[in-house]
Formats: structure tokens, C-alpha cells, sequence
């Protein structure tokens, strides 16, 4: 046995971590020990999402992040925590992709959106994993720019970084927290994961 204060484990891409106050214990993953419990939670990057791109991320509707910096080039093959920022993304746009692109009715609509807000704002709500990275071509045009912004949920993709995301899960409960503007750490308990 030895003595263990903090400590972390790899696993997936996933930096688990563990702390244990004055406990003995043999494996960094016990969840409980003749002296206590062991506090399990997971080390992520987190990125802050305004709604209704937030949910629409989480419902697996938006699978293409879009960014005017490679914010998430870094991340690739990696698991991405997304929080709820308290504002809304100012335009439209989205709308219309839902409903000309996506053929999505306004029942349907609202059906996404109430989704969205299961969890509220000012929270980290899921996960999601993080794919390739690039750059949109100020040249691009006809289906293949239709099927990005289809992807993305947003009309304009030229010129943007746009990545990958797929696997998108919901947390079990929200984890509420102030977001920042770009990327930071953040612990989720383990018993908040899906």
C-alpha cells in the first residue's frame, strides 16, 4: 500500500483524477476505502457554446464546430466537456439552415430547442468528441459548401475553421460554472458522466 494525497490516470484520452485524504489504497480507481471515499472525476478542456448551438451540438444536429481560429486544432481524437453560455447567438441564421436545409418544421424546431435548455444556462451539460480541423476555402461553393453549413448549422462557413465533432452525449446532471471565452479545464465528478 502507499499513501496517496492527489494523483491521475490516462485512459481513453481521459485524465482521470482522484483524491484521497489520508487514505491507504492500492488502485488510483477505488471508490471506497476502509478510510472513506475516494472522489473520482475526469480532466477535460471545456468550450463554451451559445445557445441554441449548445444543444443543437449535444442533439447531435450540429456535427461542425465553426471557429474564426483554430481553437479546437489541438483537441483532435480528443473528448471536449461543452458548457452553456447564459447568452444566445445573436442572428437567425440557424433557423433558416433548420428549415431550408435540414426540412425541419417549427414543431420540430422547438422540439430541438426545448431539448437544448433540459440543463438551463451557465452550465457544463455534455461531451462531445473532437475531429479533424481546417480551413474553409474562401472558393467554395455549391453542395459540398451546402453539406458544411447543413453540418454546421450556419450559413458563411468560407474562411472559418471549421472541425469535426461527433459522439455527443449529455451529462447525467449539469455541472453549473461560469464560462470563459476560450478553451480551460474543468473537473466532472465521475458519478455526472454518461
Amino acid at each position: 500500500m502507499r499513501r496517496c494525497d492527489a494523483g491521475h490516470v490516462s485512459c481513453n484520452g481521459l485524465r482521470l483524477v482522484y483524491r484521497k485524504r489520508g487514505v491507504q489504497a492500492n488502485l488510483p480507481d477505488e471508490s471506497r476505502t476502509s478510510r472513506g471515499p475516494v472522489e473520482m472525476s475526469v480532466q477535460l478542456w471545456c468550450l463554451s457554446f451559445r445557445q441554441p448551438y449548445a444543444g443543437l451540438v449535444l442533439d447531435g444536429v450540429k456535427m461542425v464546430e465553426s471557429r474564426w481560429r483554430p481553437i479546437l486544432g489541438p483537441l483532435e481524437n480528443r473528448t471536449l466537456a461543452v458548457h452553456i453560455a447564459m447568452r444566445d447567438w445573436e442572428g437567425e441564421e440557424w433557423r433558416a439552415v433548420m428549415t431550408d436545409q435540414l426540412g425541419m418544421n417549427g414543431v420540430q424546431i422547438q422540439a430541438v430547442l426545448d431539448s437544448g435548455e433540459r440543463f438551463g444556462r451557465g452550465v457544463v451539460a455534455g461531451l462531445v468528441d473532437v475531429g479533424r480541423t481546417w480551413l474553409c476555402p474562401a472558393s467554395l461553393q455549391g453542395k459540398e459548401l451546402q453539406g458544411l453549413e447543413r453540418s454546421s448549422v450556419l450559413i458563411g462557413v468560407q474562411e472559418k475553421h471549421l472541425t469535426y465533432l461527433s459522439n455527443p452525449r449529455w451529462l447525467k446532471e449539469p455541472l453549473r460554472m461560469r464560462g470563459g471565452r476560450d478553451l480551460w479545464t474543468i473537473e466532472i465528478p465521475s458519478e455526472l458522466l454518461p
